[in-house]
């Protein structure tokens, strides 16, 4: 199962309600997809080091290791996706950028928390 998938499934979960929980159901997983790359395990490598990369790395190594996720605020998402990046895809999706921001932050360490079930990323081919 890919890290989309997961997204997906955990976006169709009971736990989504409401106007929040349909934003996340609808647009989580394209956003994801588009900040992950289309090769999703690939990109999600990509993530993981680019958050590394920018100070990070122990909210990363929370996500990835066994036991509570470090959260990440929506900001912090922001300055290492590029606010350009961020506005492009809330544009996109005609969904406030702040909005877009604190969704994909809550929702990455759970997607990649999901993806490192054994305490580390899959390989990549």
């Amino acid at each position: 199962m890919g890290i989309l998938d997961t997204v997906s499934n955990l976006m169709n979960s009971p736990a989504a309600k409401g106007i929040e929980g349909q934003l996340e159901s609808a647009v989580v997983p394209v956003v994801l997809s588009e900040v992950l790359g289309q090769g999703s395990q690939g990109g999600l490598s990509a993530i993981v080091a680019k958050l590394q990369q920018s100070g990070l790395g122990d909210q990363v190594k929370s996500w990835i290791g066994n036991g509570q996720n470090i959260p990440i605020t929506a900001d912090q998402l922001q300055q290492v996706l590029g606010s350009e990046k961020v506005r492009e895809l809330a544009a996109r999706f005609n969904i406030p950028v702040d909005q877009l921001s604190k969704v994909l932050a809550q929702q990455l360490p759970t997607a990649v928390d999901h993806a490192s079930p054994d305490g580390h990323l899959p390989h990549t081919a």
